[in-house]
């Protein structure tokens, strides 16, 4: 030691560092030492503090430029560190989809493996996935839709994929996204009338499917009551009438494509998902079906 400085080698011996790695920070910028009179690095006593704190955050697994950005102030040791965990949150979710993707093409009956694998492949990674469902119903949730009621509507429609999710879980999603790319699904949706207050439409529904729910979470059967007349009513006032037998028997028929096999079980598999009593998906086919019976 020469002064107030520190060679090389005192400063891996006080804080446990290797000479070899203390080099490397050096030349990466996270120490920036003096040279001697001989042309060997020296470092101040403020270096060691400097060093543990590298070493510490290297030993939980952040990178050189975080690192660097809390070094030099640029950001807080509390961001860096959050936005790690949240790396790893995202890694661990994929890694348990992964987990369980694999689990479901063991547990498939020999002969159907092969299927199985194919339909798996539609999502082989849950945020993309979810992206893609996201990206299927967001033209439905624009315009005069309020953002919270637009993400009402998304997250009812395009659920979330769970953190662990089951192998069943894996393999309904990937129904889910292969429904959203069939052609003939979308056009279903799409057929229904267009209104003017798309927002409120949401809002009045969401009440309807709320006010079924208890129904649906019960098993019970499909009726009148309540519930419908919220939900004939809400229809009604976006289309600028009242709720009428006449009006009821349009709806009827204007909603048929949302009675069809295939989108039903679309809110199965989102109910499935998202493991709720009654899904609104699921409440609001159980309101088609009170206005088919009632009205039919």
């Amino acid at each position: 030691m020469t002064g107030d400085t520190l060679g090389i080698g005192d400063l891996a011996r006080r804080t446990g560092v290797p000479v070899r790695t203390i080099r490397f920070y050096c030349d990466e910028g996270l120490l920036t030492p003096v040279r001697s009179a001989g042309g060997h690095r020296r470092f101040v006593p403020a270096d060691v503090p400097r060093l543990n704190l590298v070493r510490r955050l290297r030993g939980l697994g952040l990178s050189l430029k975080p690192i660097t950005d809390v070094l030099a102030g640029e950001r807080s040791l509390a961001d860096a560190v959050s936005a790690e965990r949240a790396t790893l949150d995202r890694e661990l979710t994929t890694l348990a989809w992964r987990r369980s993707a694999l689990r479901a093409v063991e547990e498939a009956p020999p002969a159907d493996r092969a299927a199985r694998l194919e339909l798996l492949s539609a999502a082989a990674d849950g945020f993309a996935a979810h992206a893609a469902l996201v990206r299927f119903w967001h033209p439905m949730a624009t315009g005069t839709v309020r953002p919270d009621t637009a993400d009402m509507f998304l997250a009812a429609s395009a659920p979330r994929p769970p953190e662990l999710p089951t192998p069943a879980q894996v393999v309904a999603y990937a129904e889910l996204v292969l429904l959203a790319a069939d052609r003939e699904f979308a056009a279903r949706l799409r057929a229904s009338p267009l209104v003017t207050h798309l927002g409120a439409l949401h809002e009045g529904l969401a009440e309807a499917c709320e006010l079924a729910s208890p129904q649906v979470a019960a098993g019970s059967e499909p009726e009148a009551g309540p519930a419908l007349d919220r939900f004939a009513a809400v229809h009604a006032a976006a289309s600028g009438t009242g709720d009428t037998p006449e009006f009821r028997c349009t709806l009827r028929r204007r909603t048929a494509g949302d009675r069809h096999p295939q989108v039903r079980r679309y809110w199965r598999l989102a109910g499935e998902i998202t493991g709720e009593a009654a899904p609104m998906g699921v409440a609001h086919s159980w309101l088609l079906d009170a206005l088919d019976r009632s009205a039919g």
